[in-house]
């Protein structure tokens, strides 16, 4: 049998996408791939318990097999709460992650590894006293792992309340202040349920993980990854994409498979605007923003006179103001929902209005579209200035946001003095992308050193487990070939 990779994540939208993403990857290799995390209402189109899907484009099959959370139905309306569910997946998870990789050994497809991503630290504790090897997938930039390591170990060298105007200076990285600096490494959230689960899980790098496997590439973090592995591995196998923006070993776009229903429309109405002239915005699926900056980002939409297509969640289309909705729907298109790796890459999206969080920076990068970022929470603030100032692919909107400084930003990037430099620059990186994740690029060698490192740890394992069922733990290698 194959070696079998067991994924472990936050259940998380965010969280989820790259490690799924990854697993397809590793499963189009030949590896055996399970899929685990506690499920609930808040993630969408998540597959059966024990359904094994063929996403019907070569990218291999992914068993889906989820933690065992007796306590909770999925559609607990306390796992909406992040917090709450954090708390809650904490509590349940180390006992249920046992109990289902022991389920795999029953079934005849003992795992062999684990690769688990940020905020469930505690996966990386039960394969470790089961005896399987780990890695972990840091689903935020380089940058940003080098950030929090050296705020782990010199905590020192960084801003408090006392002195929060002297900026941070580390190798690799610019210079920054407190509000560029990832929520977790400031004073007042460091030491939160959020802030602890990072710190147990970078803990891990040098005591339980053989690889830090990074959604990034290391054309776009050179310096980064150069000053970071002077201190610990790290491996950017990034970026991790949906299906049309694979590539196979030839550099081909993979064939993307069917959209669903409700998100069909918003690629027929992308396909009736003019190239280039769609304001394209998106929050996420964790943001909350206020009903002030609803309208004022409402209003502001319709004051660029530019198309728009705009994903409000349903829990928030009762923020934006009636006589301004009716505004939106003549301009533009508001949707609940959309496929934004396929959105980004239309010809007719000019621009996007982004919250900066990580898989939103890699998908527009790889893409070759210009931002306007408005950063909320975690990493989002760094990935901002990174985004600005070195790649040089956009602007940062103000905060709070008005409609007026939201048109002007809007503005610069698509039709403003520096808007051809900056389109230049994106389709720079657009370029970078493509090439590092084709058959020979830099992250599609890295993962294919990864995989080569689970098929020999697989072998090590059986070794291993050999001696012990024969009761040789210390013998003679001759013994065990008599």
């Amino acid at each position: 049998m194959e070696a079998h990779v067991l994924l472990v994540s936050c259940p998380l939208q965010g969280h989820v996408n790259p490690l799924l993403r990854l697993g397809r990857r590793l499963a189009a290799k030949g590896l055996l791939v399970t899929f685990t995390t506690v499920r609930h209402a808040g993630l969408r189109d998540m597959p059966e318990d024990g359904a094994c899907v063929d996403d019907g484009i070569g990218l291999g099959r992914v068993r889906f097999e989820y933690l065992r959370d007796g306590s909770r139905s999925p559609d607990d309306p306390r796992y909406l709460d992040p917090s709450d569910m954090l708390a809650h997946v904490v509590a349940v998870g180390p006992s249920a992650l046992a109990d289902l990789i022991g389920r795999q050994a029953d079934a005849g497809r003992p795992v062999s590894f684990v690769v688990n991503n940020t905020f469930v630290p505690w996966a990386l504790d039960v394969a470790t006293d089961m005896g399987i090897p780990c890695a972990m997938l840091w689903i935020q930039s380089c940058s940003v792992l080098s950030l929090y390591y050296h705020f782990y170990k010199s905590p020192e060298a960084f801003p408090t309340a006392a002195n929060k105007d002297v900026p941070v200076a580390l190798p690799g990285l610019p210079p920054m202040t407190m509000d560029e600096l990832p929520l977790m490494v400031r004073p007042e959230f460091a030491e939160n349920l959020w802030g602890k689960m990072i710190r147990a899980q970078l803990g891990a790098v040098q005591k339980t993980v053989s690889s830090v496997l990074v959604n990034s590439f290391y054309e776009l973090e050179r310096s980064a990854v150069e000053a970071l592995r002077a201190h610990t591995t790290v491996t950017p196998i990034g970026p991790l994409l949906e299906h049309g923006h694979d590539h196979d070993s030839g550099g081909n776009d993979a064939p993307a498979p069917p959209l669903p229903e409700d998100s069909s429309c918003c690629m027929t109405w992308l396909d009736a605007q003019p190239p280039r002239s769609v304001v394209y915005v998106a929050f996420g699926s964790l943001v909350n923003i206020s009903r002030d900056e609803m309208a004022a980002v409402s209003e502001g939409l319709v004051v660029t006179g530019r198309p728009f297509l705009w994903v409000v969640r349903d829990d928030s289309r009762e923020l934006i103001p009636d006589d301004v909705l009716a505004a939106c729907n003549a301009n533009g298109k508001i949707a609940p929902w959309c496929p934004q790796g396929r959105v980004l890459r239309h010809g007719a999206v000019g621009c996007f209005v982004t919250h900066c969080g990580w898989n939103s920076v890699t998908e527009a990068l790889a893409a070759g579209v210009p931002v306007v970022g408005y950063p909320w929470w975690s990493d989002q603030f760094t990935n901002a200035k990174l985004l600005v100032e070195d790649y040089k692919v956009g602007v940062r909107l103000p905060a709070p946001v008005t409609a007026d400084e939201l048109r002007v930003c809007v503005d610069r990037v698509m039709s403003g003095p520096d808007a051809a430099a900056i389109r230049t620059r994106a389709m720079h990186w657009k370029r970078e992308a493509t090439a590092t994740v084709a058959g020979g690029g830099s992250s599609d060698r890295s993962l294919q050193d990864f995989i080569d490192h689970v098929r020999r740890s697989r072998e090590s394992v059986q070794l291993v487990r050999l001696a012990q069922e024969i009761g040789l733990k210390n013998g003679p290698v001759k013994r065990v070939l008599i």
